[in-house]
């Protein structure tokens, strides 16, 4: 049995779930998600503690890999309408910098051009300063997959350090060529 997939999903004053088919909406005070299930897992409200579980109808491989996942998915939009997820992304470089303008965050990172990325739906981007950019939502996937965009964009070198990383991503370093005399 799935040690995730049995556990209960609490459910905070403030946020309701419907069940509807294959078809999980929950609704909170930041925001609104649904999840289309695959029909091979079943999902139980119960009231008097306010909790959902996540069941399955036999053993076979398929359903024990979906339980497991379906209770995660369902328990990160939980969390998601109560606190948003959000990421922190630095910029390291010379004139390297990050410019938010309306729907679009427009990034200055040593190309010719300047990489214009629309935000997705449900995410919002604030600028603490043109080299920190700090990603917010309530969809985990979509957070995770906008920062992994802006990141794709220019990674981190291992030279001289310069691109965009995680706040909380170490990057290692190389030396790089020695320089050897040019009478040998």
């Amino acid at each position: 049995m799935s040690r995730i997939g049995k556990q209960p999903i609490p459910i905070p004053s403030g946020v309701e779930v419907s069940v509807d088919g294959t078809v999980v909406r929950v609704k909170g005070p930041k925001g609104e998600l649904s999840l289309d299930h695959h029909p091979a897992v079943g999902i139980e409200v119960d009231d008097d503690p306010s909790q959902l579980r996540v069941t399955r109808p036999d053993d076979s491989r398929t359903s024990r890999s979906l339980h497991g996942l379906t209770r995660s998915l369902i328990n990160n939009m939980v969390v998601g309408v109560v606190t948003p997820f959000e990421r922190q992304l630095e910029i390291h470089g010379v004139g390297y910098q990050a410019i938010l303008e309306g729907n679009a965050l427009n990034l200055s990172v040593g190309f010719s051009n300047t990489v214009r990325l629309v935000l997705p739906e449900g995410v919002e981007c604030t600028l603490a300063s043109p080299t920190m950019v700090k990603i917010s939502g309530c969809d985990k996937q979509a957070v995770g997959q906008f920062a992994a965009d802006i990141r794709a964009v220019r990674p981190p070198e291992p030279y001289k350090g310069k691109g965009i990383r995680y706040r909380d991503e170490f990057v290692r370093r190389k030396q790089g060529k020695a320089f050897v005399g040019a009478g040998e």
